[in-house]
């Protein structure tokens, strides 16, 4: 079965369908499609990884931006990836949110 039988009036447009350990596939399609739907770029950083905050140091060698580095710019790449990730984090149940408690990124989970 690709998805779950429960009849049900409709999918939420504000929360993100569940994934309690089966239908993974039905559920990764509702998820992508709810985060297009959020913001199309959130999606990219799920399938890609985070939005880089780059900066070139003393030797000429890029490296991560710290906090007092960051840009407007650069603080609106970081709320993104939360984003992302937030997005995919409401869409877990308890257990499985114990197994990607520790993933630093959406493209972890």
């Amino acid at each position: 079965m690709s998805a779950p039988c429960e009849n049900w009036e409709g999918q939420s447009t504000v929360r993100p369908s569940l994934f309690n350990d089966q239908y993974y596939s039905w559920w990764k399609n509702m998820m992508r499609d709810h985060i297009i739907g959020e913001e199309y770029e959130l999606w990219d950083i799920v399938t890609d990884g985070p939005l880089a905050t780059l900066k070139i140091n003393i030797e000429g060698v890029e490296v991560p931006k710290t906090r007092a580095d960051c840009t407007v710019e650069d603080f609106k790449k970081w709320e993104k990836n939360a984003k992302s990730k937030k997005w995919l984090v409401c869409g877990l149940v308890q257990d499985e949110y114990n197994g990607i408690q520790s993933c630093t990124t959406a493209k972890e989970i």
